[in-house]
């Protein structure tokens, strides 16, 4: 049985005329069997998120917020369908639990509720969608992802049970191809052996698809975007990107890793296991294969830029001048874990340690309070992270302009730079007579 995924973003379905353009593309392949993974709508995660917020601060505004998200939905709705209702109940039904938990007082566990509420945004897209399609004539099935996507209760991170939920997959999604086409699921999310829904980490369901195309062996996976493929930088910051027509798994997984958002850092490597190509595609012109994702060994690249806004430096040291040794190294990266605090650079000095990390401002608390009275930590903030893979001199120096360099390191073709924009400086006026 040959299988394509399909993923698409919340910027694919923001709107009546973005899930219209979906619905055209899933016509061309109107014969395939593919499974069609779906992100939240435009800003709903952002949206759902103020509701966890405002449900812990007790503030009285989260059922009005999570009003504001059924409205938003209902008028996607009624401009898609000439007949609403069927698809109005099906999302009122969807987000009554989450009202549920509005009325009781808040959990104990801030990521707990975190996963309960925001998971509801791609259940909502995805119900959408499928109404859509089968509106369109398509032969098309909803299915709940997390019956198969089985994670451990890591909540707002959770870890995949690749065993169990490979046999979920093939037990429970493969027999639907018998009587439709299409299957409509969600991205993102899934659930604990208690049935407690969990998230894969935000922008996680490229990561979804990914798990699936390797649990199903599918033929390939295609992310469709709103740029022309993978680019050498983010259009929105720089002028003259281009795209790269073809990448390697290994230069793909470097520059998720090193923070470029077209593709969620954890899609890669389900594929490589299994040479599973990708494809990412441009929404908007449905014909081209955009960029391609393979086994390809002997490719050469233009530089690459990307950048990672909102990084923090925190600075280690012990409090008596002794050496950074093993042990201590031992003890911050067991906490890094613990509080998921990733790594993003590093560097060791004989009594200093630093890291440039994501800045969390609730998570560098509770590590740094963890730490104890043996050492003490400087944290440098409003600081940008910028990696150039392939790069030259030309292009180095033009990306240090009007910048402080607080951090530089160098690994074979790729430079890493954690920097602070400075202020341009204007000469003073001054009066003449």
């Amino acid at each position: 049985m040959s299988v394509k995924v399909f993923k698409f973003g919340g910027a694919s379905v923001r709107d009546k005329l973005a899930i219209e353009n979906v619905g055209r593309i899933l016509q061309r392949f109107s014969d395939d069997k593919l499974i069609i993974v779906v992100s939240a709508i435009g800003k709903s995660t952002n949206a759902l998120e103020e509701v966890v917020k405002s449900h812990y601060a007790r503030d009285g505004k989260a059922s009005a917020l999570l009003e504001h998200i059924r409205e938003q939905h209902a008028n996607v709705i009624h401009a898609l369908f000439t007949a609403p209702q069927k698809v109005l109940d099906d999302i009122n039904d969807t987000l009554v639990e989450m009202e549920w938990i509005l009325e009781e007082d808040p959990h104990a566990d801030y990521d707990f509720t975190y996963d309960q509420i925001v998971s509801v945004g791609e259940l909502l897209s995805s119900k959408i969608l499928f109404h859509y399609l089968q509106s369109l004539g398509l032969s098309a099935r909803w299915f709940d992802v997390r019956d198969v996507l089985l994670t451990d209760n890591t909540f707002r991170d959770a870890r995949v049970n690749w065993e169990q939920t490979q046999k979920l997959a093939s037990s429970k999604l493969a027999p639907l191809w018998q009587d439709c086409h299409h299957i409509v699921t969600q991205g993102f999310i899934g659930t604990t052996t208690e049935n407690e829904t969990t998230t894969l980490g935000r922008e996680g369901s490229d990561y979804t698809a990914a798990i699936l195309s390797f649990c199903l062996d599918a033929e390939s996976m295609h992310i469709w975007k709103d740029v022309p493929g993978v680019l050498t930088a983010d259009p929105r910051l720089f002028d003259e990107v281009v795209k790269l027509p073809r990448l390697s798994y290994k230069e793909a997984i470097e520059m998720t890793y090193y923070g470029a958002k077209v593709i969620h850092p954890k899609t890669i490597k389900p594929l490589q296991n299994k040479q599973i190509p990708l494809f990412v595609r441009p929404f908007l012109d449905p014909t081209s294969e955009g960029t391609i994702i393979s086994d390809e060994k002997e490719l050469t690249y233009p530089p690459v830029v990307v950048i990672e806004p909102d990084q923090a430096l925190l600075h280690i040291s012990t409090n008596d001048f002794s050496f950074v040794a093993e042990h201590h190294l031992s003890m911050i990266f067991a906490l890094l874990a613990k509080y998921r605090l990733k790594v993003n650079m590093m560097r060791n000095t004989a009594i200093s340690f630093t890291v440039s990390i994501n800045f969390q401002p609730d998570r560098i608390k509770k590590f740094e309070a963890e730490l104890g009275d043996e050492f003490k930590m400087v944290t440098d903030t409003d600081l940008e992270m910028i990696t150039i893979r392939h790069y030259n001199d030309e292009i180095l120096q033009d990306m240090k302009k009007e910048k402080l360099v607080l951090f530089e390191d160098r690994v074979q073709e790729t430079v890493q730079l954690v920097v602070r924009n400075l202020p341009k400086m204007r000469r003073k006026e001054t009066n003449t007579m």
